[in-house]
């Protein structure tokens, strides 16, 4: 056996163990499950699969496998497939345009981008405004910094560290029960030009090793909330901490109910977290998803100081219905 021999032996070997890895992450893929750790965090950030499935592939290549080459090339098709935009398409909305505006959605990091979140809704003018993680100081600034003129109407459920949350309105509210969570998630109905709107703000868990139980559950009662509103105009937007490579995100869009704004506005794959790595690295698990009742105008990430999650504004137009 002469030393070319060995090392395409070992680099059968290294390349069998990469795509034995990957293979794992896009099987739970295509099986629509989320699995155990580290399936569901990998999940996340799915489209990077495809950098080890190359690697795998020019191991596989070096060694001259020809059945590690078509695994190899199974992984990387499957992988590519999947990085394509996943949800249903809405039909056109019925009737004419009463209101148009605008909502921005920031987890601020246990209150710490409090300051450039009063400064963005300055700036933006947003008419709906869903903070997460707004311990007691963020609440505390928000009344103290945005003015009652501007945001009249709010549901702010006060709270430490990342339990806090606030929705600020523009339009009249009137405060529902929201979803159970060990993070707050208010819900509201917004009286929006002539038309009753279903109002909620989402923040599950995260699903972090040993807490993936009721990480699972708390998106299915977002599921279930998604699911009530077919017929009634309606907006959930918030940190899902998950993101369509999720069978639990996937299922809130099942539903049948409610779209991703960001797909329909142009920010497909625009990265929501981490903030601090350069784009197009990170994932997008910040979403504002809306009923067939709006058309999306456009869709748009900011970049706010001193959080982990890069904010979203999306442009709507609420249609009569």
């Amino acid at each position: 056996m002469g030393p070319g021999t060995g090392w395409r032996r070992v680099a059968a070997w290294a390349g069998g163990l990469v795509l034995g890895a990957v293979s794992v992450v896009v099987g739970c893929r295509i099986a629509g499950v989320d699995g155990y750790t580290p399936v569901p965090q990998l999940l996340a950030f799915l489209p990077w699969l495809l950098v080890p499935a190359g690697l795998g592939l020019a191991l596989a290549l070096f060694a001259r496998r020809r059945v590690l080459i078509a695994w190899a090339l199974v992984v990387l098709a499957a992988t590519g497939w999947y990085v394509q935009p996943y949800g249903p398409e809405p039909g056109p909305p019925r009737g004419p345009v009463v209101a148009r505006l605008e909502v921005l959605t920031a987890n601020v990091e246990f209150g710490r981008a409090t300051p450039d979140l009063i400064a963005a809704v300055r700036r933006e003018e947003p008419d709906l405004v869903f903070v997460q993680e707004c311990d007691r100081a963020c609440s505390a600034a928000l009344d103290a910094a945005i003015s009652r003129a501007d945001y009249p109407y709010r549901n702010v459920v006060e709270g430490d560290l990342a339990a806090g949350s606030a929705i600020l309105s523009v339009h009249p509210l009137s405060d529902t029960a929201g979803i159970p969570g060990v993070l707050a998630m208010p819900g509201a109905e917004a009286r929006i030009g002539g038309r009753t709107v279903r109002l909620q703000l989402a923040h599950p868990l995260p699903p972090v090793p040993g807490g993936l139980g009721s990480w699972r559950e708390e998106l299915r009662r977002v599921r279930a909330y998604a699911a009530t509103g077919r017929g009634t105009p309606t907006i959930l937007a918030g940190d899902f901490n998950a993101g369509q490579d999720h069978a639990a995100f996937r299922d809130v869009l099942d539903s049948g109910v409610l779209y991703d704004s960001a797909r329909l506005g142009g920010a497909f794959r625009t990265p929501s977290w981490p903030a601090t790595a350069p784009a197009p690295l990170g994932t997008q698990i910040d979403h504002v998803l809306v009923s067939d009742d709006f058309a999306v105008r456009d869709a748009r990430f900011l970049d706010l100081s001193g959080t982990d999650h890069r904010a979203l504004l999306v442009g709507l137009a609420l249609h009569r219905g």
